[in-house]
């Protein structure tokens, strides 16, 4: 009898709130609103469990995304931060399909692995490619299983940037699906983020919660 493959935990803060969207890399496709077409993991097998996780590392928005029309992407910080809880959300896959994930969003071309059991010793894990999201972070384990997610390495406040509406509306809708949040509740969550308040974007929250 075969062995089962391991399974991890991907945590997630940003648009793959939206199962819809986070499927694209599973399956491969096209988000909706994106200008960029995912292969997919080697194993198309979508999770069977997810579940929501509160991050205690401060998320915002940054950099000039090509992807979402120029708009800024979520990370969140490196350091952990008992006062601020990110709403997250995890999903239990295969080890090799979080390396898929990861290979993905960093569009690293050729043989690609990750040492997770040294992520796990450290804490995190900077893979020095030069992409947007090359710091993979340990979070804890849940039922046995670890949780991992990623980000980028450094915060810049020179790159803070507004996020584009279409990836904004994505991120709002993950919201609703994974907490089931009141309008006024995403609101609240979003309205003070570093990349939306003082920025143009905050006063269309409103409108794109509702929509």
């Amino acid at each position: 009898m075969p062995k089962e493959e391991q399974k991890v935990w991907y945590a997630c803060y940003g648009s793959n709130l939206l199962e819809e969207r986070f499927r694209c890399y599973i399956g491969g496709g096209q988000p909706e609103g994106a200008h960029r077409i995912y292969p997919g993991c080697t194993n198309k097998t979508f999770p069977t469990r997810t579940k929501g996780l509160i991050i205690n590392r401060e998320m915002y928005f940054a950099k000039i995304s090509k992807t979402w029309s120029g708009g800024g992407a979520a990370f969140i910080k490196s350091d952990f931060d008992k006062n601020v809880e990110t709403l997250g959300r995890m999903y239990l896959i295969t080890r090799q399909q979080f390396i898929d994930l990861v290979q993905q969003e960093i569009k690293f071309e050729g043989e690609f692995d990750i040492n997770l059991e040294k992520v796990i010793e450290e804490g995190s894990l900077d893979m020095k490619n030069d992409s947007w999201y090359g710091q993979i972070i340990y979070l804890g384990d849940e039922e046995g299983h670890p949780i991992f997610t990623f980000t980028n390495e450094e915060y810049l406040e020179n790159e803070i940037n507004a996020p584009n509406e279409h990836y904004l509306k994505i991120i709002i809708e993950g919201l609703k699906q994974t907490y089931k949040l009141s309008p006024s509740e995403i609101q609240k969550y979003l309205e003070n983020k570093t990349g939306i308040k003082g920025f143009p974007i905050k006063k269309d929250l409103p409108d794109l919660i509702q929509s």
